[in-house]
């Protein structure tokens, strides 16, 4: 939930899904739509659909029990090795190195100062050498505080990093027509293609272009009915 999203907008979730889906054997269960919909408002759909696809995973291939492997966890659906490093910190307290946005402006604040375009591989190298071995989980836990912080007070120095993008404006980006789909969808199925371009306030090629990512990944199904979440 945290890929991309603020904590603020999280929080607000959080608890009702996990109320919704407790554990990998309710949220393999579920179907599609009943996540999409507890997973609406915070955006990037397709990470619900990758996390009930790795519940089913864990079901099938790990006897219900996450895999403490960075390996195996970045494996599963929507995992790249950035995040399968910081499960296995925080859910298994696993001595690791990884870098997100937090984490790549403290150090980035401390140990550049004055330098641009900072590759992640002389950030690893410190977050590496300074780890508590210990206790890494608080280590980050405060680390993540940190960084923060220093947005907070206006510190821009993650933007100094050689992979920073700034995020494209949502309004009217392929984005936003796909959650207009999507809630559409969630709410009354067997909707045309006709219908959901006369009731979404975007061009129809977006519309179109939209409907199509989201059969081809496997969101929505097209039948003589009309669309509905996969």
């Amino acid at each position: 939930m945290l890929q991309q999203t603020q904590v603020e907008r999280v929080l607000v979730k959080y608890e009702p899904f996990i109320r919704l889906f407790p554990g990998f054997p309710a949220l393999a269960a579920g179907s599609l739509d009943s996540v999409l919909r507890a997973w609406q408002g915070l955006g990037y759909n397709r990470r619900a659909l990758s996390l009930k696809k790795a519940a089913s995973i864990v079901m099938d291939e790990f006897e219900g029990s996450l895999p403490s492997s960075i390996v195996a966890l970045a494996r599963l659906p929507g995992i790249g090795p950035a995040t399968a490093a910081s499960i296995a910190a925080f859910a298994f307290d696993a001595p690791v190195p990884f870098i997100e946005t937090n984490i790549r402006t403290v150090f980035i604040h401390f140990f550049f100062q004055g330098q641009e375009k900072v590759g992640d591989k002389e950030i690893i190298s410190l977050v590496e050498e300074t780890l508590d071995r210990n206790d890494p989980r608080t280590w980050y836990y405060a680390l993540m505080d940190y960084g923060n912080m220093l947005k907070k007070e206006g510190q821009k120095a993650h933007r100094k990093s050689a992979g920073y993008r700034r995020q494209t404006p949502f309004q009217g980006s392929l984005r936003q027509v796909r959650g207009a789909i999507l809630r559409l969808l969630i709410e009354r199925e067997g909707l045309s293609e006709h219908a959901l371009i006369d009731l979404i306030d975007a061009p129809s090629e977006k519309v179109r272009t939209s409907l199509l990512a989201l059969t081809r990944e496997g969101m929505v199904r097209e039948s003589d009915e009309g669309y509905t979440i996969a």
